[in-house]
């Protein structure tokens, strides 16, 4: 572990995070260009680093081939300050002179301020903004709706296959607001909304399985619609008792609570 830096940031396009020290390991969460993290503990055979991602917390283990390590310093830096973040669906940035495709809801390691010592040579043109930069609901909805008819993928973050509450966090993310990575932890956030009635578009919704534990989660829109990652991202109608399904007839998420995060 002597060798191994205690800190990282993805330099890659994606960067898949598994559960265990092994390839065939269930994929729990990814890295996105420009996410950094802390190394945790590294295998017995020198191949795997468990890491802490910073932006929610999140544990898992990567490919060391794929760890890009970086000073504490830098790392510090980095958490300090307001970053961009790409909006577009694909995109290009020059690392070291060589161009790396990104997707949608990558940090961009572009800052406004003069203290900013950048340790790593970047170009980029693409559209993006400032992480700090809340958005209001029209504006979320709109990133929200970029991720239409994306596949689902257990664990995914990105326009090419994402779950749902990394759907939801990715939005959130775009728009301004800090979400964890579970539904289960997202529904410990924000405000409580007592019911359906007193809902306003752009809250979560949350949906229980048969046992009550909470196992999805959408985004509430106007007009009683909800988008969500359930087979792919979608549309559907919302009420008191869940989800309905227009193309298969019948509900299919059965509604747990609301939580509101957006301000104003």
């Amino acid at each position: 572990m002597s060798e191994i830096m205690g800190y990282g940031v993805c330099r890659l396009s994606v960067v898949p995070v598994r559960r265990e020290a092994r390839d065939q390991s269930e994929m729990i969460t990814q890295l996105l260009f420009g996410d950094h993290y802390k190394v945790l503990d590294e295998s017995n055979d020198h191949k795997w680093l468990q890491i802490r991602v910073y932006f929610d917390g999140y544990e898992g283990w990567i490919d060391q081939l794929q760890h890009k390590g970086i000073e504490k310093d830098y790392f510090d830096q980095i958490n300090k300050l307001d970053l961009k973040i790409s909006t577009e669906i694909t995109a290009g940035i020059l690392y070291k002179k060589k161009l790396v495709h990104i997707v949608l809801g990558s940090v961009l390691p572009i800052s406004s301020t003069e203290l900013f010592d950048l340790q790593e040579q970047f170009a980029f043109n693409g559209d993006s903004k400032n992480l700090g930069l809340k958005y209001h609901f029209e504006q979320m909805k709109q990133v929200a709706l970029q991720y239409l008819h994306v596949p689902y993928l257990w664990g995914g973050k990105t326009p090419f296959g994402i779950d749902c509450s990394g759907f939801t966090q990715q939005v959130f993310r775009i728009s301004g607001y800090k979400l964890k990575r579970d539904a289960c932890e997202q529904f410990t956030q924000g405000e409580k909304v007592p019911d359906l009635d007193m809902a306003n578009p752009g809250d979560l919704v949350f949906f229980k399985n048969k046992e009550g534990k909470i196992n999805h989660v959408g985004i509430l829109l106007e007009d009683s619609k909800i988008i969500h990652a359930s087979g792919k991202v979608r549309l559907d109608f919302l009420d008191e008792k869940g989800i309905f399904n227009e193309e298969l007839g019948k509900y299919t998420h059965d509604l747990i609570g609301l939580r509101r995060i957006l301000s104003g």
